[in-house]
């Protein structure tokens, strides 16, 4: 009951209805702006870097109607001390990464609590997602507390932004190590630019929807990162599996990656090989693709980062050049793939 009536709330802010009728106008025009900067600068960008900025401001303006460039907070800097320590060493101790990411997660909460005590006494509407967790929590039959609003705030911002920019960024590596690759996804972004009255008209829902080989390159780039690299459930009974028993109320972890890299599953499954996904769902988890979860336990915020990464890639592919500076390589782990350094060189396609 409580897990249900806690994703019906997110679903409010990045479920499909949200991302129709509002968000994706949103994230059109803040990707466009941003893609168009870069350009403009002429510098070499940190993809992981620009992309994490990219989607922290847009997502938390979102979220609490906070601005980086207004406030001597700094929200991004905590959050950026709680990733550096997340997997660590855990010893609490002042100088260690662990210590930082404790600070971190501390100061950023603070912040965003100090932000819903100055709403709770405000009759302006700012039109945010902590407007209407505020009036949730004053509702007499709620379950929501203060503190789970929070924290849930804080778990939001951090999943969005973090997961999303590491997807971004090892999409924009696969792409620039397979031409072929390029080539197919954008000839996809021309037709659907040519079936348009005006060229400069903005991404629509049914544009997004028939973005099927976007789909499938976005599949296989969560396939191959495995950027969640585990997820914990609970045991809720004794569980046969393989001749062991799981007994109730243990905790297991899920691996996703040993199902993702399993070559009994996928064939030669260290290839980024998109194509592999030709006449197979592209939009639901399973039991042999779990990068967003499954069944109902599926993340809320699948369809958001899938719609983020289709607009970003959409305007890059038909509106610009790049060429990989630095940093193409990328550090691999048993079953992980994080992108290491990846700069770009970016300038704007000349029409005609």
């Amino acid at each position: 009951m409580a897990h249900k009536y806690l994703k019906n709330l997110i679903l409010h802010l990045v479920g499909p209805a949200n991302l129709k009728a509002k968000l994706i106008h949103e994230m059109d025009e803040s990707t466009r702006t941003r893609l168009h900067s870069w350009a403009s600068h002429g510098n070499i960008v940190d993809i992981k870097e620009a992309t994490s900025n990219m989607v922290f401001e847009y997502f938390a303006k979102k979220l609490i109607s906070y601005d980086e460039c207004k406030t001597s907070k700094k929200l991004k800097d905590n959050y950026n001390a709680f990733m550096s320590g997340l997997i660590s060493f855990p010893i609490n101790i002042p100088g260690t990464a662990y210590h930082a990411c404790l600070e971190g997660r501390k100061n950023a909460l603070k912040v965003i609590k100090d932000t819903m005590e100055g709403r709770k006494n405000c009759n302006i509407n700012h039109g945010d997602f902590l407007d209407y967790l505020v009036e949730e929590v004053r509702k007499e039959d709620t379950i929501l507390s203060e503190e789970i609003a929070v924290n849930m705030i804080f778990l939001l911002l951090f999943a969005a932004y973090e997961t999303t920019s590491t997807a971004i960024t090892l999409a924009i590596k696969f792409i620039s190590d397979h031409p072929q690759v390029l080539i197919q996804l954008t000839r996809e972004h021309e037709a659907i630019l040519k079936s348009r009255e005006s060229k400069n008209s903005e991404i629509t829902w049914q544009e997004y929807k028939s973005m099927t080989f976007t789909h499938m390159v976005i599949n296989e780039t969560l396939r191959l990162a495995n950027i969640v690299p585990g997820m914990f459930r609970k045991a809720v009974k004794d569980v046969q599996m393989n001749g062991f028993t799981i007994p109730a109320g243990w905790l297991v972890m899920v691996v996703p990656a040993i199902t993702h890299l399993d070559p009994d599953k996928y064939d030669d499954p260290l290839l980024f090989n998109p194509w592999r996904w030709e006449g197979k769902e592209l939009h639901a988890g399973s039991k042999t693709f779990m990068a967003f979860g499954g069944g109902v336990r599926l993340c809320v915020g699948a369809d958001f980062a899938k719609l983020k990464m289709a607009i970003f890639l959409h305007y890059l592919v038909l509106n610009y050049r790049w060429t990989v500076i630095k940093g193409g390589d990328t550090i691999r782990m048993p079953g992980l793939i994080f992108p290491n350094g990846l700069h770009i060189k970016i300038s704007e396609k000349q029409n005609g």
